[in-house]
């Protein structure tokens, strides 16, 4: 069996990679790709892409991205996160969207809009992929516009709601019992009138973080069984206020990291929840100092770390083990027209750059979009950035599988010198075996073996590099 380097895939992404370190600065995070699918369609004040999010396809063993557009909502198989595949979009209603934010349940994802009329609420049905998918609701029947939305078990809660006939609505909960038919069960301003408009929340278990702009954030209860809400706490008046617009929360429920996105300049808080009628500022946090710099959205990864979406100034990576001392343990730069990494330029306008990012795929693969640039695929380098803590994992990819020819590797470059490559039979005989050398300066590993004379059947590739491993059951399948 021969085995062939792949030149030309190598030299392309070798200068991707190269520009990409030029352009996109980052500390302790790997580029894998980038695409701009929505070309030169854009929304409101130049902006082309909102929110994002992922989805896994457990049954055929894949990872999505969903991207939110101005002009569409794109589905992205990203298996293989050097290669992205488009594999279906839908249209929004309304033409130049700058809001789009999704969540998914199920094989469901749920699309809501807060630009103005014609709008509506989308539900599409993703279980084809990755052919396609199928839309199945498409209308303003419950609401034409929302802000935000979060999905917390069966229930849907929609913040910002506008009706068709011009109703605002603070937040609105809706049952998923039957996941294509959403029916309203409780709306906020039912039990709690003097919140008057949710931003956005985050929801565990019934137990709502309400950021509730510049009323700032409240605790609430979500008590199923009477379809209401109570309300358990606010956090008001806290050092640093402003526009309260987003929340995340550890796994342990000790810890809330949310951001104030009016006025710019406003640092990143850290609270504590162990008892949330007594919450407690504990730190805070600023990818830089300058004054136009703007936090956005928080993503928290189990107890120890938070992701925060900072507009110019990229995807900012803080450990958060010691909540009284967090530190920034990384981050990707996104949008190269200005912020701190680019001589302190932030132009006309704070608000651009990275609108949002999913950092949940179990690969450890975060999709991180930017409002004019287009959405890129990005890995940390950091020891347990994956939603399941790997140490020592060898992150790889390994495709087509079955495969009758030609079956490609990749894989990211730990600190090696040297890496090896071993195939065996059902009987544990070695068909194939090599050792190699690392190019460490560069950070992806490219391989085509050449499987066209192995017979039919079931073999087991392994990888290893220092301490990391990586073994795969490989199908040949004439």
């Amino acid at each position: 069996m021969k085995i062939k380097l792949l030149f030309t895939a190598f030299l392309i992404c070798a200068f991707t990679f190269k520009f990409s370190a030029q352009t996109y600065p980052s500390l302790n995070f790997t580029l894998l790709s980038k695409m701009d699918p929505n070309g030169d369609l854009t929304g409101t004040d130049n902006r082309k892409y909102s929110g994002c999010w992922g989805w896994v396809q457990t049954s055929k063993s894949k990872e999505y991205a969903i991207i939110g557009s101005s002009a569409k909502t794109y589905f992205v198989d990203v298996t293989n996160p050097f290669a992205p595949v488009i594999c279906d979009s839908v249209l929004n209603r309304h033409a130049g969207c700058t809001w789009r934010e999704l969540k998914t349940y199920q094989n469901y994802c749920y699309i809501v809009s807060d630009d103005g009329a014609p709008n509506t609420f989308q539900i599409i049905d993703m279980s084809y992929l990755p052919d396609s998918v199928h839309v199945v609701k498409d209308d303003n029947v419950l609401f034409e516009r929302g802000h935000t939305c979060w999905i917390d078990g069966n229930k849907l809660y929609v913040g910002g709601q506008t009706s068709s006939s011009s109703v605002l609505s603070n937040m609105c909960v809706y049952s998923l019992a039957t996941p294509s038919v959403p029916v309203l069960l409780r709306t906020l301003s039912q039990d709690v009138p003097s919140i008057t408009y949710v931003h956005d929340m985050f929801v565990r278990n019934d137990t709502v973080f309400a950021s509730a702009g510049n009323q700032g954030l409240y605790v609430l209860k979500f008590n199923s069984s009477l379809n209401t809400f109570s309300l358990i706490s606010s956090f008001t008046g806290y050092p640093g206020a402003g526009y309260n617009h987003a929340s995340s929360w550890t796994t342990n429920g000790q810890t809330l990291v949310f951001c104030d996105e009016v006025p710019t300049g406003v640092p990143i808080k850290v609270v504590n929840t162990n008892t949330l009628t007594n919450i407690v500022l504990t730190s805070t946090m600023s990818p830089n100092s300058n004054s136009q710099m703007v936090a956005h959205n928080p993503y928290v990864l189990g107890n120890n770390y938070a992701f925060v979406s900072c507009y110019q100034d990229g995807l900012y990576l803080y450990d958060i083990s010691n909540p009284n001392t967090p530190v920034v343990a990384g981050y990707f730069d996104s949008y190269p027209q200005g912020g701190a990494n680019f001589s302190n330029n932030y132009g006309a306008s704070s608000y651009r750059g990275n609108w949002g990012a999913y950092t949940y795929l179990p690969s450890g693969v975060i999709i991180v979009n930017d409002m004019q640039n287009g959405f890129f695929l990005i890995k940390s380098t950091v020891t347990g950035m994956t939603v399941k803590e790997k140490t020592n994992v060898l992150e790889a990819n390994v495709y087509p599988n079955p495969t009758k020819n030609d079956l490609n590797i990749s894989f990211i470059n730990p600190d090696a010198k040297k890496y090896s490559i071993v195939m065996t039979n059902i009987l544990g005989q070695t068909i194939y075996s090599e050792e190699n050398l690392n190019d460490c300066s560069f950070p992806v590993t490219f391989k085509t073996l050449d499987v066209s004379k192995l017979e039919s059947g079931s073999y087991l590739l392994s990888i290893k590099a220092n301490e990391k491993q990586f073994q795969k059951k490989i199908i040949i399948a004439k």
